[in-house]
């Protein structure tokens, strides 16, 4: 049972360059709207730089991130999250997420990660459109929809979904 400071945390990643302000933004929104606290993670050692030259400083970077803080993680997409589908430390973390029974989110070009962190392996999953190849090389059952929720893993295609991708992170964490 997550006590209520945990399940009203959670916790966002963003790339160190290129993240999606646009989603960014959106998701951002809804769950402070719903009263929840954001964390923001990155390995940046400075701000994270948006991909219209908004900056944002990370609460924390890889090294410290604890699943036990948080209900959530969530992976926002953009150009720059490409530069982390092998992270191997954002691996390990999303994975810890998952195995702590935490819910795991990303979307865009984020859910790549996920895919090369072995979480999308058993379950239907999307994406940015122009990437979907990705899923696919790695025998992912990649679904051209909005959004995906199955087993505790959430994707999503974009910043038109972001709206909807937030509203079901929210959803999960209440009935989790």
């Amino acid at each position: 049972m997550q006590n209520h400071i945990t399940q009203n945390s959670i916790l966002i990643f963003l790339s160190a360059n290129s993240f999606s302000e646009e989603e960014y933004l959106i998701i951002r929104k809804v769950f402070i709207k719903a009263s929840k606290r954001i964390f923001i993670t990155s390995d940046s050692q400075t701000v994270c730089n948006g991909d219209n030259g908004m900056k944002v400083k990370a609460d924390t970077d890889f090294y410290n991130v604890n699943d036990k803080n948080f209900s959530a993680i969530v992976l926002i997409g953009g150009k720059g999250s490409k530069d982390y589908w092998d992270n191997e430390q954002l691996h390990n973390i999303v994975k810890n997420f998952k195995n702590a029974g935490k819910i795991v989110a990303a979307i865009c070009e984020a859910p790549i990660i996920l895919a090369r962190a072995g979480l999308l392996s058993k379950i239907p999953a999307t994406c940015w459109s122009e990437d979907k190849n990705e899923l696919i090389k790695l025998g992912i059952n990649y679904n051209d929809r909005s959004v995906i929720a199955e087993k505790g893993v959430l994707t999503s295609n974009g910043p038109r979904s972001a709206e909807q991708f937030a509203e079901t992170v929210l959803n999960m964490i209440k009935n989790h």
